[in-house]
């Protein structure tokens, strides 16, 4: 089979999270998401996010049909995988096959700042569905009440099937 044509409609996409006041920026679980490279960037190929994780931060135990890369710029987290714990530090990177059970958080007393990629892309939607826009990269999410924390899990898990995604408990 050929390579096919050039699809000139697609065009050249630069992402400067740290001056491009274009990005945007999507507080979820208490993280701080830059959605540098979306669906519409890549033909659905794939999303890339950069992800701000304070101490403590992260997601909740989940699985989805999508594979999701993580590499590490700064800081470092605990990844849980299948139920087994790894650090990934600065530098290092880590694969979730799809619809395996995995986590990640914040365990040190630093900020961690990850390079997410999604594929085929779709994950960005969900965050900016249900998380809550923020200025700037490093604008710290805001902190909710527990009644929002409980209306925003309760939307997350009612929005999880459509994006092919499940909250898992946590053990």
């Amino acid at each position: 089979m050929p390579i096919p044509a050039d699809d000139l409609t697609r065009t050249l996409t630069f992402a400067r999270p740290n001056d491009d006041q274009s990005l945007t920026h999507v507080a979820v679980v208490g993280d701080t998401y830059t959605l540098l490279l979306t669906s519409k960037d890549t033909a659905g190929r794939y999303c890339l996010i950069d992800m701000l994780i304070p101490p403590g931060g992260g997601p909740p135990p989940h699985r989805h049909d999508f594979e999701e890369t993580f590499s590490v710029l700064e800081g470092q987290i605990e990844a849980t995988f299948r139920g087994q714990k790894s650090t990934v530090k600065a530098g290092e990177t880590l694969h979730i096959p799809a619809n395996a059970p995995h986590q990640f958080h914040n365990a040190s007393d630093k900020p961690a700042r990850l390079l997410c990629t999604c594929s085929p892309a779709g994950q960005e939607e969900m965050f900016l569905e249900i998380g809550i826009l923020v200025p700037t990269r490093t604008t710290p999410a805001p902190k909710l009440s527990e009644d929002e924390q409980k209306a925003f899990f309760a939307k997350a898990v009612a929005l999880a099937p459509k994006y092919k995604t499940e909250l898992l408990k946590s053990t």
